[in-house]
């Protein structure tokens, strides 16, 4: 594989640009096991990129070989009031955010012919670039183990597991470093 290409995007309208290129690798990924999506995800996933792309902090990663996108990534900052970390039974002290403590990756993925080169720790650490904060957080089906070990590797720790509030969502495991 060439060396991929990486393009940073934080601007909302340049963002949104990108989801004709982003959307069928999101589709490609997810629709693999452990997560077998369909349809349903691929549409809760297109609005919440929507959503995402224009709150604070956002910052998207592209990963390129050639003309391909072979992966990408994308996070924002938390802000106050966020359900992140509710139901894990933390301290308030420990979930307290004010949009400047902590950076969430809400996605990363990798094209099926790309892994396990180091591809995902490369946009792990493209989307973190410069990111001023005490702390990053994701969270990641428990099943998927070459990402539970990725993160474990790059130094997360586990908080705890717990399914989102939407209807039929799976259990993710909350992790921080």
């Amino acid at each position: 594989m060439p060396t991929p290409v990486f393009e940073t995007i934080t601007n909302p309208d340049a963002a949104a640009r990108t989801l004709g290129e982003i959307a069928p690798l999101y589709e490609q990924v997810f629709a693999e096991p452990p997560y077998f999506e369909g349809p349903g995800d691929l549409a809760g996933f297109l609005e919440g990129y929507e959503a995402f792309r224009t709150m604070p902090g956002f910052r998207l990663v592209l990963a390129r070989s050639g003309a391909a996108l072979v992966g990408f990534a994308f996070g924002v900052l938390l802000q106050s009031g966020s359900h992140w970390w509710d139901g894990l039974g933390l301290d308030e002290d420990f979930t307290r955010d004010d949009g400047h403590r902590t950076f969430v990756i809400r996605e990363l993925a990798v094209a099926p012919g790309q892994r396990r080169q180091g591809l995902g720790r490369k946009l792990h650490t493209a989307v973190l670039g410069g990111a001023r904060v005490e702390r990053v957080t994701l969270a990641v089906r428990p099943e998927a183990e070459a990402a539970m070990k990725m993160y474990e590797a790059l130094g997360y720790r586990e908080l705890g597991d717990k399914a989102p509030a939407w209807e039929g969502a799976p259990v993710y495991r909350y992790m921080v470093r």
